[in-house]
């Protein structure tokens, strides 16, 4: 989330910053939840202290009721006490009603408070609410645009497009044509948007998976995690998944688990609620997880093949920076998930976001798409973001500077180290021979038992 001081100095400047977005936010409601929060805050604080000063009237009057009492007993038992009885009875009397009163004054200070504790805590529910439907402002860099079509899109690298001397074939026609492509038997087992993938089909996202975590720990330096496949609820508000998404997670409908739709969740939320010394970051961190997620796609959008479903894997990276190091990292982020497209012979390009499509945690976003041959489409298979502090202060990350002074938030970056079966895909398509045979690529072949070409 962003920080609720910036809403509550700058209201007009966020809101202009969240239509940059093409999106909306109730800031209008956070701000008047905020200052009833304050208000709240700051009657609860002066009834405190009155019934603080009250309390302390109570035990000296108290201790003058005491004194009273032994004198008019001394005056009833016919002691000389230099005042007449009836005034003092009469002092007694008004000072006892006056404690009383005092003692009814703090009860009701007493109640009043609990009355406006509750209220703090609907307030706060509510501030809190609200702020987690805010998205994450985009940096000053990010060009304008209000979609997907005004992205900068940059000139392919790596090797030339493919260019067949035949017909060349999308992978829904080649993977079932040399049978490691089942879609009928993954429709049977699990309806639509599901397939099955058999032999070498089945170990080529095995291979791809072992050769992405094996390139970036010894090539890149990450530390390989293997988190849990399901998580908490709580950790995908960390991870600003919820409550924006919640409508494309998979769930335990008996227990709080959610299943992840990216590795990112889970690694968001590893330090979550530390406090980590500026010596230790960068953090970064490399993970392989299944990935879950309810698509709903629109008619005639990637409907055929494998291009998009609800069960997938991916390889991610993770990094935990220094506000001052973060878009560093993001450039370093891109050139490692770059580096995977130069390993496996794919054609890539970088692809910028604009702000109508940076998305909802992201302050700055690049996309990674590679060229395939068959369906002759550039498809993301990485998407590089930089979140700032919006996922750290959902899931409370912070660091303690090395020159000391207060502690802050950490900036988390994430990107995909490549995500599959979009891979797959381009592989498949761009080495495809003219007998429908595929040519595994050099980098794969030790991972697939040095086998050459699937045919």
């Amino acid at each position: 989330m962003i920080d609720i001081n910036l809403i509550r100095e700058k209201p007009e400047w966020v809101k202009e910053q969240i239509a940059r977005l093409n999106d909306t936010a109730p800031i209008d409601e956070i701000v008047a939840a905020d200052t009833r929060r304050r208000e709240i805050i700051q009657e609860v604080e002066e009834l405190r202290r009155q019934r603080n000063e009250t309390s302390q009237q109570i035990g000296r009057w108290i201790g003058s009721l005491k004194k009273l009492e032994a004198e008019v007993s001394r005056a009833e038992a016919g002691q000389e006490i230099g005042r007449p009885l009836a005034a003092l009875r009469e002092e007694l009397a008004a000072l006892a009603a006056s404690a009383e009163a005092a003692k009814e004054e703090t009860r009701r200070i007493g109640d009043r408070i609990t009355e406006l504790d509750d209220e703090l805590r609907q307030v706060e529910a509510e501030l809190r609410e609200k702020l987690l439907w805010v998205p994450n402002l985009p940096h000053e860099s990010v060009p304008d645009g209000p979609d997907d079509s005004h992205n900068k899109t940059y000139e392919p690298k790596g090797p030339p497009l493919p260019a067949f001397d035949f017909e060349p074939k999308a992978h829904w026609d080649l993977g079932p044509a040399l049978g490691i492509l089942d879609f009928e038997r993954g429709v049977k087992l699990s309806g639509s948007r599901f397939y099955v993938l058999k032999g070498p089909g089945a170990r080529l996202p095995r291979a791809l998976i072992q050769f992405m975590l094996d390139y970036h720990v010894n090539q890149h330096g990450y530390t390989e995690i293997y988190p849990p496949f399901m998580v908490r609820s709580e950790m995908f508000v960390g991870a600003a998944q919820l409550p924006k998404f919640a409508d494309n997670i998979y769930r335990d409908a008996e227990e709080d688990f959610m299943w992840l739709g990216t590795a990112e969740i889970a690694l968001t939320n590893l330090h979550r609620d530390e406090i980590l010394e500026e010596a230790e970051l960068p953090l970064n961190y490399v993970a392989y997880t299944p990935c879950f997620r309810r698509e709903k796609m629109s008619a005639g959008r990637d409907v055929r093949g494998i291009k998009r479903g609800h069960q997938f894997d991916k390889v991610e990276m993770y990094k935990f920076t220094t506000p001052e190091t973060s878009y560093a990292a993001l450039d370093e982020l891109i050139r490692h998930a770059s580096d995977i497209c130069e390993v496996l012979e794919l054609p890539y390009r970088l692809v910028e976001m604009v702000t109508g499509d940076l998305g909802f945690a992201a302050a700055r976003k690049f996309d990674l798409e590679v060229w395939a041959g068959g369906c002759r489409e550039w498809l993301e298979v990485s998407s590089c973001s930089n979140c700032e502090d919006f996922q750290a202060r959902r899931a409370n990350v912070r660091y303690r500077p090395a020159g000391g002074g207060k502690v802050r938030y950490v900036h988390t970056l994430n990107g995909s180290g490549l995500a599959l079966p979009r891979v797959m895909i381009a592989i498949i398509e761009n080495n495809q021979q003219a007998d429908g045979s595929i040519v595994i690529p050099k980098a794969l072949r030790p991972y697939m038992g040095g086998k050459e070409v699937i045919g």
